[in-house]
């Protein structure tokens, strides 16, 4: 386990870096795209967002939301994710809404730095730009 400290300008100069954002963007996309047919369908992304918890738990505690709540909020997700309203999420929609989020996330950060603790073997875009950043450094 390691600990890395970010703050808005770590995520902003990983979304900037377009090799490394795309890099890890379609990664994610692939793994997501469980019967490898180039797009997310509703229920590849649902599953995707249920993996995380973020809305079944408040502050690592379970909380009960009635499933016809949970099911409102993952379709209000995907639709922010199928912009051109296809019924599926392509790659540039999902790197162009994940930018989004991440820019989200940057902005709330500002200038003030946080400190995450880590597995050793965490993939999420947080750690990506910590590690981004740690490259550009030690260079």
């Amino acid at each position: 386990m390691g600990v890395v400290i970010i703050d808005g300008s770590t995520v902003r100069s990983f979304v900037d870096d377009e090799v490394q954002f795309h890099k890890s963007a379609d990664e994610a996309f692939a793994s997501l795209d469980l019967n490898n047919d180039g797009v997310l369908s509703r229920s590849e992304l649902r599953r995707a967002f249920e993996s995380l918890r973020l809305i079944e738990t408040h502050f690592g505690v379970d909380v009960a939301t009635p499933p016809e709540e949970l099911t409102k909020l993952y379709d209000s997700i995907f639709e922010k994710f199928d912009c051109d309203h296809s019924g599926t999420v392509d790659q540039k929609e999902f790197r162009d809404e994940l930018k989004n989020i991440l820019l989200a996330i940057a902005d709330g950060l500002g200038s003030s730095p946080i400190q995450m603790a880590l597995e050793d073997d965490d993939q999420s875009f947080l750690k990506k730009a910590a590690d981004l950043e740690a490259s550009k450094l030690s260079a």
